[in-house]
């Protein structure tokens, strides 16, 4: 929630500022269109909307569900126009959560790890040649685990796979060739987790929400 908080605060200054410098300046800005090519920089808060429950290795539950952090790390967005309204774009980041087993009487970590989530989707830009021009999209993702870590003496093993999806957006034209962009997706993912070599095991829902913001420059 503190993460969403200050995505809040900073998409709501961004805009501001970005209002004023649409209001003080006579420099006509660049409207997108086919073959147009712009590269984000985003901060981005993936917040993992986690729902699992840890079982034995024989399928019995252990009253101990899965919790994995939010982690809030810059992010790259490249987007080309292939027509006037249709766009595709391609994210770029790596972050770091904490896995824990949480229940009654228990909130212990047990595994830290890098994601790597590239996602490709298909936009559509309702009004590309406006300053301000919302956008839809839909897409894939890969969903790549590297560098765990061991916490508390449990081994964790996580499956790396393909996931959907969905996302809304807007970019807000500056001047010139610079934009102003705040972007939200969801990904649909599912992940099997073993732990201690298959002592405990869970099928670990993440279905993370990124919520990103930043400034990009057309090409």
């Amino acid at each position: 929630m503190k993460h969403l908080m200050t995505l809040g605060a900073a998409a709501a200054a961004l805009l501001v500022s970005a209002g004023a410098a649409g209001a003080q300046t006579t420099t006509e800005f660049q409207p997108s269109g086919k073959g147009t090519f712009i590269v984000d920089l985003r901060v981005s808060d993936v917040s993992p909307d986690t729902s699992a429950s840890i079982k034995t290795a024989a399928g019995v539950a252990s009253g101990l569900h899965v919790n994995v952090s939010d982690s809030v790390m810059p992010t790259l967005g490249f987007v080309y126009f292939v027509t006037d309204n249709i766009s595709v774009e391609a994210i770029l980041g790596t972050t770091q959560h904490t896995i824990k087993a949480v229940g009654p009487g228990t909130d212990l970590q047990v595994h830290k790890t890098w994601v790597l989530p590239p996602v490709v989707t298909l936009q559509y830009h309702f009004m590309p040649k406006a300053r301000f021009s919302p956008y839809v999209g839909a897409g894939v993702n890969y969903m790549i685990f590297y560098g765990g870590k061991k916490e508390n003496a449990f081994s964790v093993r996580l499956k790396d796979g393909f996931g959907g999806a969905v996302q809304v957006g807007a970019d807000y034209a500056l001047t010139g060739r610079w934009i102003a962009n705040l972007d939200v997706k969801k990904v649909f993912f599912t992940t099997d987790a073993v732990i201690n070599g298959g002592a405990l095991k869970s099928s670990v829902d993440l279905n993370p929400w990124v919520y990103s913001i930043g400034i990009g420059r057309k090409f």
